[in-house]
Parts: structure tokens; sequence; C-alpha cells
């Protein structure tokens, strides 16, 4: 029979006894034993730190529930005042950013800002990139100066052009025209109301 399947009996005369593959596994004797929370605390340490524990946190409620009845007797207080939830949010912000700016960190942290700032600026890589824009500027400004001119002097040079003087000759002629044609219709229309005075001559026989 195989060592796993021995009888266990405890009637059997074999009780008491271990297969091979068992008496080579070692036994924990201190499973029993206390083991404390933390190594170098004796017993007593552990149990005076753990009362400690225990207190602190009772005191932790009891300031909690302080705290709210405080909290609901400002509240009450505010309401028989009229201040509003909005204004107290406000002033509780205003407040709360002052006291962020005050503080170290955020001291600490504008210092930081300011050198890092001036590093920055101070630097040969921050000096070479300000003046290469500023040279691409200077170009992009006299491109568009250059253009403009261009622009003008093309203009300038149409307007002179014989093509422009005969289309503006015509144009002119043409408005001569029709400021003539109007004022003297107008001068016509007297003697053509005279002229209907007249009786109309028979129409010549066929």
């Amino acid at each position: 029979m195989d060592s796993a399947g021995q009888d266990i009996n405890l009637n059997s005369p074999n009780k008491g006894l271990l297969s091979d593959s068992m008496t080579d596994v070692p036994v924990d004797t201190g499973v029993a034993a206390r083991t404390p929370a933390v190594e170098g605390l004796t017993e007593a340490e552990e149990e005076e730190l753990r009362a400690e524990l225990t207190k602190v946190e009772e005191e932790i409620v009891t300031l909690r529930q302080v705290l709210a009845a405080k909290e609901r007797h400002c509240g009450e207080l505010k309401r028989r005042l009229g201040l509003s939830t909005l204004g107290g949010l406000k002033q509780n912000l205003s407040r709360s950013w002052h006291d962020v700016q005050v503080s170290s960190a955020y001291v600490k942290t504008s210092e930081k800002l300011g050198e890092w700032n001036e590093k920055v600026t101070q630097s040969d890589l921050y000096k070479k990139t300000q003046e290469t824009l500023s040279q691409a500027g200077q170009k992009t400004s006299a491109a568009l100066s250059t253009v403009g001119s261009a622009i003008s002097r093309k203009l300038g040079d149409m307007r002179n052009s014989a093509t422009f003087k005969s289309f503006e000759d015509r144009v002119g002629t043409i408005k001569s025209k029709v400021v003539g044609d109007r004022e003297n219709g107008s001068d016509s229309l007297p003697s053509s109301a005279g002229s209907g005075d007249k009786p109309l001559s028979d129409p010549a026989p066929f």
C-alpha cells in the first residue's frame, strides 16, 4: 500500500507513525506565540501604544462632533445676519487664496520660477532665438514693404500707360455726351411743347 493511504485510525497499531515524506517537514513552533506588530517592541510597549492609539481616535471623533456643531452654529448666525452662501464662499475663496500666497510653498515656488526665468532669459540659446526672431520679423516687414511699393509702382505705371489713358479719355467722352444730351433734352422741352400748337399737316395722298 502507498504511504499516502496509510491507516489513520486511532486504534490502529501504526498510529503516531509518520511516513518518510512527512518526517522532514519543519514544524513552526512560534505559530502559537504572539508576534509583536513591530520588531524591537516589547509586549508592554505594544499595549501602551495601542492604548494611546485608541485614545487619539476617540479624541478625533470628539473633535469632529464639536466641529460639526460649530459649523451648524456658524450657519445659523450667518442666516440670522442675512449673509448669503455665495458671499461666504467668495470670502472663503479669497481667504484661501491669500493663505496660499503667503504660504512658504507658494513663496518658494515663485522664487524658483523667477530664478528659472532669469536663467532662461540670460542663456545663450534664448538670446540667439530672440535675435533670430527679431531678424525674421525685420525681414518680413521689409518684404511686405517691398511688395507694397512694387504694387504702388505698378498701379502708377498702369495709370500712365497709353492704354489706360485711352480708356480714361473714352470714359470722359461718354460721360460728356451723356451729360450734354441730358442738358439739350431739358432745353428742348419748351420748343417741343410750342410746336404742338401748330396744326399737323395732312399726310400726303397716295
